[in-house]
């Protein structure tokens, strides 16, 4: 019998109502495992309703209760790392210590969660005017969603929920359906560790439970980390509904390569961060742009390295890569790969064909390199989302950096070189949220925040550190006036004299 994975409402697994199911597969397999409820527009309006209720509570509880939470939280979530990885290895596909290290990502922003006391300081000046003081103070907003990828089904959610209820908020979730069993021990652990029921819910769904969300007068504000075309989407819709949004949209990142690089150690970042979790993250690097005459040398040696990775199941330990989310998924990075040729490109390594021994229905693909492609290829123009690394040539530095500002994405970016005043100039002139030196993926620790710019952010605020605190509380200014106590009306003793 085929498993289900239900809602969770309330501090309770609530069995889906609606009669819909997505079907959950195991990607090494190609074999269906579970199936996962859809929500109806019912259950939308039941999980909100859940939340809402908790907040009636939690928005108003001590700084204390809500650390204390989540300090337990931390530790549970440190004893079942193995447990939530062998769930995103299971329906997501990527290897165990790519899963551990998504795990371990996640923790940061827990952690940062912890130390919320710091973070939700407001600010203070006496005297602006006669007997006049000014505060600042930042409160909650009250229901807040996720709505998150299959790329990083427990990371990317613990970007979101941890800071949202530590502020005070209750949460309702909204996974992806290809990969859902994560979130639920992340909420099942966090019930353990003491939050009160119906502070986070997991709702399960497609575009119904999010086009609820969107829509639900009860939900203030909405996170989302996916595609550009339904981040616009999303941000288009909850703004004309009145909520706040940050909605992270797709990438095409860029590594400059400069003639002065360390090129052994240019190609090790290049394989990495192009192939590693099979290229689907949005902070994967997907074109190298080579300047002048080193590019023959540096493919050669980003080929070398490619051609020894071990792809296999991700539960395998000697597996380096694992396969892609889905039979469709992998069919359509390899389109890419199939039509490089034709539009100009140089096909070095073509994974396509690639299967496993013992595991031939798995969705599996090989590595992908192409060179000299062209700024108007497919393969270059589109968020590929797989392990299909381009390279592109230039002349001069210039000339890369125009290359890559012209991209209409601007998510993470990286510069090689051993000159300082060549990485400072690039830092400040690329065009892009998050800028790597000498690192080839440049997400920032918890404690600063994460986002792109142009079309891989909808929405004025990234991702944790500040920006999140922001984005999950908003200001409020309080102006005060009180009469000095020697002024107290006559018959009223304070204890104060009255001649002052």
């Amino acid at each position: 019998m085929t498993k289900t994975v239900n809602h969770w409402i309330g501090g309770k697994t609530v069995e889906g109502t609606s009669g819909q199911y997505g079907p959950v597969t195991d990607p090494a397999t190609g074999q269906v495992t579970t199936q996962v409820a859809l929500a109806s527009v019912e259950e939308v309006d039941a999980a909100v309703a859940a939340a809402k209720a908790a907040y009636a509570t939690w928005g108003t509880s001590s700084l204390a209760q809500r650390t204390t939470v989540l300090f337990r939280y931390r530790a549970l979530l440190d004893a079942h790392r193995d447990d939530i990885a062998a769930l995103i290895t299971a329906e997501h596909g990527k290897v165990h210590s790519d899963a551990l290290g998504e795990v371990a990502r996640g923790l940061e922003i827990v952690e940062l969660a912890c130390g919320i006391t710091t973070q939700l300081k407001g600010e203070l000046s006496t005297q602006v005017s006669s007997r006049v003081d000014v505060s600042s103070i930042r409160q909650s907003l009250g229901v807040v969603a996720g709505i998150t990828p299959f790329n990083f089904p427990a990371m990317v959610p613990m970007w979101m929920f941890p800071l949202a209820i530590a502020c005070g908020n209750t949460f309702v979730l909204k996974p992806s359906e290809k990969d859902p069993s994560a979130a639920n021990l992340l909420a099942q652990l966090a019930s353990e560790a003491g939050l009160p029921d119906g502070v986070l819910n997991v709702l399960h769904g497609d575009k119904v439970a999010v086009d609820g969300l969107l829509n639900h007068p009860d939900v203030a504000a909405v996170s989302f980390v996916g595609s550009t075309p339904i981040a616009r989407y999303i941000h288009a819709t909850a703004s004309a509904n009145g909520k706040r949004v940050q909605a992270l949209g797709g990438a095409k990142n860029h590594m400059l390569v400069l003639p002065d690089a360390d090129l052994d150690a240019a190609a090790d970042a290049a394989v990495s961060a192009a192939y590693g979790s099979a290229g689907e993250r949005c902070m994967a690097i997907s074109a190298v742009v080579a300047v002048g005459a080193i590019g023959d040398e540096l493919v050669a040696k980003i080929r070398e390295r490619a051609e020894k990775i071990t792809i296999g199941p991700g539960n395998d330990p000697a597996s380096e890569m694992g396969p892609l989310i889905t039979a469709a998924h992998r069919d359509k990075v390899a389109s890419y790969v199939t039509g490089a040729a034709a539009q100009g490109a140089e096909v070095v390594l073509d994974g396509t064909g690639h299967t496993v021994e013992g595991f031939e229905d798995g969705h599996w693909i090989g590595l992908s390199l192409l060179d000299k492609v062209s700024t108007d290829s497919d393969a270059y123009q589109d968020e590929i989302f797989g392990p299909v690394l381009c390279v592109l040539r230039v002349e001069t530095y210039e000339d890369g950096v125009a290359l890559m500002n012209a991209s209409p994405f601007g998510n993470g970016t990286a510069i090689f070189t051993r000159d300082g005043g060549a990485a400072r100039r690039f830092q400040l002139e690329v065009e892009a949220g998050m800028v790597g030196v000498n690192v080839p993926i440049p997400v920032p620790v918890g404690y600063h925040s994460f986002g792109g710019w142009k079309d891989s952010l909808f929405g004025d605020h990234h991702i944790y550190g500040n920006d999140g605190v922001h984005f999950y509380t908003r200001g409020k200014v309080v102006t005060t006036r009180w009469p000095d106590p020697a002024d107290a009306p006559a018959g009223v003793d304070l204890g104060f004299p009255r001649n002052h």
